[in-house]
């Protein structure tokens, strides 16, 4: 099963050493393009900085980072490991510096960055997504209760119901529990399952 976390939305976090300041801004972006506009947006706010260094992750396995001017191996690496070990994917951060007066030597300016991006993704809200069924399931009214009793075992998150003639439940269900689901479904509808799917896509999960 496909899944990732990503940030929900922008966020920021920052960092003092020795009188210089690192300032992490991150946001969601799904591609390179998007990175890269967010990369010319902190280095246009923050012109006046002496660097911007930036890592991303995308979800189809790319990579990049630049220590825009920083010792070689300083900025993009560290900032670049940070969103790995935090398992982000369609994600991009930028660490800003602003130069204190005091050198930091190429270890403190390592940890100084990583520390910065790390504060980032700490303040981030995170959204988990998974590969999922949008399963549609029509049912009469008696047998109402002991579906909505059953679907939370699965984990189940819904996308609306219609209760006119027929009971009708829309909802998403990760791809890799919803031949449980069903068969447990077929049980209970003496061989015929109700389930129909309407599609596979990306949905949020807890």
């Amino acid at each position: 099963m496909l899944e990732y976390t990503t940030p929900a939305e922008p966020c920021e976090g920052s960092v003092t050493e020795k009188r210089s300041e690192f300032i992490a801004q991150i946001i969601p972006a799904a591609t390179a393009e998007a990175c890269m506009q967010h990369i010319d947006a902190v280095k246009a706010k923050h012109h006046k900085a002496r660097h911007n260094v930036w890592a991303y992750r995308l979800r189809d396995g790319s990579s990049r980072y630049s220590d825009d001017g920083e010792p070689q191996g300083t900025g993009g690496i560290p900032v670049l490991s940070v969103l790995q070990k935090a398992e982000l994917e369609d994600v991009c951060c930028v660490v800003t510096r602003y130069f204190g007066g005091v050198l930091l030597g190429a270890s403190g300016l390592a940890r100084a960055y990583s520390a910065a991006a790390a504060e980032g993704v700490k303040n981030a809200k995170l959204l988990h997504y998974c590969e999922a069924h949008r399963v549609r399931c029509v049912i009469p009214y008696g047998d109402y209760g002991k579906v909505s009793y059953l679907l939370p075992e699965f984990g189940t998150v819904d996308a609306g119901s219609d209760f006119g003639e027929h009971v009708t439940l829309l909802f998403d269900i990760r791809t890799d529990r919803c031949p449980m689901l069903e068969a447990r479904l077929t049980e209970l509808f003496n061989g015929k399952s109700p389930l129909e799917i309407l599609e596979t896509h990306f949905a949020v999960f807890p």
